[in-house]
């Protein structure tokens, strides 16, 4: 039902943007919007993120006198993945400002036609994009125009406990930086008893190790070539990334690991196993750090980069990154961009970093940001993770949700029943190319 809804609602659109072509609507395509200083903005998030948004909106409207913002909570990622935003984009009455945390499903909405341009408007705000991480530009454009633009962005690292370190005869100065070495490492701190796991050293699909494109970036895979709009997954180093982890479902059988984890908390939750010492290393989002202050503050922990298999990507991480975009559309592009670039100011995403430890998409850090001034160590494996080539964003295609779901199929098909992965990858690489030569 889920597919049938997201292939009606992309005909529709698809329909819908043919017409707007034909009509010459001008206010229609947002190129000059319907004006004034009243806009409207979804953004994603509640809890801390949502008091966060509420109050950068605030500052916004005491900046820039008159401006009004209409904001709608739309959950899960602005309304993508549920098809809200492609029917008000279809019904002719879209947001002007949207905020995602779903960036490669928001890039392929640039692909379809869904997302107004924002180039022309960039350079009437005598926007500069040399000061923008090298690792953001790929993401913010389709085919040399600009669609998307971040706002901040997460890494993932590697969390490891100092005392199991200590205990365990490692050295946790000397963190682990091969695929070999997490090996090593985790059967060291590894503990089990009569055929009972009390405690795991490592769990490669656990937190964000469950992520669909991950570790396949870490081993080297690109997944999708956006110059030959060509789907990659058939590919010997995605193979090995799997083949990698089924060492892990053999060596400690997938269903004890299953029932192990199975009383697992969430990242906040106090039953984390980080937390509760089930698990001595894991990867993690740099906002984890935040999680073990609330709900393990005695837990002594360090962080690295993510270790790297011979041939692999070093120091590398997918980006986890908040994206705006203006939708087709939208009466008031220009209201819109003046908000996105006022609320990507050094100054104002300070407020969020310095609880969350994310980073800007510039290159040159602010002083606001209090992590570098005090020599914070999980900030500045944040840095330097963040601007490394490893650092990007895999899979920038209009069937990067598809291909994500297929991903986590195939690798529980491997891990629980030991598949080999060339075949699944073969026939998923078949079947995406497929559904992506249709939108080349």
């Amino acid at each position: 039902m889920k597919k049938a809804f997201s292939l009606l609602l992309m005909m529709l659109l698809v329909v819908s943007l043919f017409l707007t072509g034909c009509s010459g609507n001008k206010a229609s395509n947002g190129a000059s919007g319907g004006g004034g200083k009243n806009f409207t903005y979804w953004y994603p998030w509640g809890g801390d993120s949502e008091k966060w948004d509420k109050w950068r909106m605030a500052e916004f409207e005491k900046d820039n006198k008159g401006y009004k913002i209409k904001a709608t909570y739309v959950p899960p990622d602005g309304g993508i993945s549920n098809g809200k935003l492609l029917a008000s984009i279809t019904g002719g009455n879209p947001p002007d400002v949207v905020i995602s945390n779903e960036y490669a499903t928001a890039y392929s909405l640039a692909v379809q036609g869904a997302l107004t341009p924002l180039d022309d408007l960039l350079k009437k705000n005598k926007f500069d994009d040399s000061g923008v991480l090298e690792s953001f530009k790929p993401l913010m454009k389709y085919k040399d125009k600009t669609y998307l633009f971040p706002q901040d962005s997460n890494v993932n690292l590697l969390y490891y406990n100092v005392k199991m370190f200590k205990e365990a005869g490692l050295d946790p100065d000397n963190p682990p930086k091969t695929i070999e070495e997490l090996d090593a490492a985790a059967e060291k701190l590894t503990k089990v008893n009569n055929n009972k796991i009390d405690r795991l050293g490592f769990i490669p699909w656990l937190d964000a190790g469950d992520e669909s494109y991950l570790w396949g970036w870490v081993f080297g895979a690109n997944f999708y070539d956006p110059e030959k709009n060509k789907v990659e997954l058939n590919d010997p180093k995605l193979q090995a990334a799997y083949k990698w982890m089924d060492t892990y479902a053999v060596k400690y059988n997938p269903e004890k690991i299953k029932t192990f984890t199975s009383g697992f908390g969430g990242a906040f939750s106090p039953d984390h196993p980080f937390f509760t010492g089930k698990v001595a290393m894991t990867l993690n989002g740099n906002w984890f750090a935040n999680a073990i202050k609330i709900y393990s503050p005695n837990t002594e922990y360090r962080v690295a980069p993510i270790p790297t298999p011979e041939g692999g990507r070093e120091k590398a991480t997918t980006l986890g990154t908040n994206v705006f975009m203006i939708p087709k559309g939208a009466k008031n592009p220009d209201a819109a961009m003046k908000f996105i670039l006022a609320g990507v100011q050094p100054k104002v995403l300070a407020d969020n970093i310095n609880t969350w430890r994310s980073i800007s998409i510039f290159k040159e850090p602010s002083d606001a940001i209090k992590w570098d001034k005090e020599n914070d160590q999980v900030y500045q494996v944040v840095r330097e993770v963040s601007s490394s080539p490893g650092a990007g964003h895999p899979a920038l295609t209009s069937v990067s949700k598809e291909m994500s779901n297929e991903l986590k199929l195939l690798r529980d098909s491997v891990i629980y029943n030991h598949k080999d992965p060339a075949p699944l990858l073969k026939a998923a690489e078949d079947k995406l190319q497929k559904q992506a030569d249709k939108t080349k």
